[in-house]
């Protein structure tokens, strides 16, 4: 399909390291005059589902600023376009639980999050042939770490107990593809 939206302008109404948000003049595809707010992205999102040899996994809780709520989510973070998407795993992994993997499994690669207002891009991986370290998280964490079997967090997501979108998806990938689990 071709695009029939006409941007007339676009305009950075806010910037920062992390984000820049832009007020495009547009067309609609009805051929009326509109707005269109995007959020673009400097890093693509980067996320990790450990699991051991006991079929275990570990969530990170934290409480998150934008929702002012406690939430169940697996290790994940940014990494900045143009870098390794797969250091930046083992990075994130490190940081918020302690782990190092010996390997990675790719579940899924440039997957579109929010696809309606932001160009963010997701990634995941399942992390294998674990060993235990210390955590280091950033300044901007207080994280609690929890060890469960895989089936609960998967049994999380099916409560809504688990409401972060991005560990949805991954979780409910391992459900239907219950290989990636061996």
């Amino acid at each position: 399909m071709t695009n029939t939206w006409v941007r007339h302008a676009s305009d950075v109404a806010y910037e920062n390291p992390w984000i820049r948000v832009e007020h495009d003049t547009v067309t609609t595809p009805g051929g009326s005059p509109g707005v269109y707010g995007v959020v673009r992205f400097k890093n693509n999102a980067v996320g990790v589902i450990p699991i051991d040899d006991d079929g275990y996994t570990w969530l990170v809780g934290q409480h998150r600023y934008t929702v002012d709520e406690y939430t169940w989510e697996m290790p994940a973070g940014g990494c900045p376009v143009g870098e390794s998407i797969e250091a930046t795993a083992h990075r994130e992994l490190a940081e918020e639980t302690g782990l190092r993997a010996a390997r990675l499994v790719p579940m899924f690669q440039n997957i579109q999050l929010t696809n309606s207002v932001t160009d963010e891009r997701a990634w995941c991986f399942v992390a294998r042939d674990l060993r235990q370290l210390d955590a280091d998280p950033e300044d901007t964490e207080d994280l609690a770490v929890r060890r469960l079997p895989v089936s609960d967090a998967i049994e999380m997501a099916l409560r809504n107990e688990i409401v972060d979108a991005f560990t949805l998806m991954a979780l409910l990938w391992l459900a239907a593809r219950p290989g990636l689990l061996d």
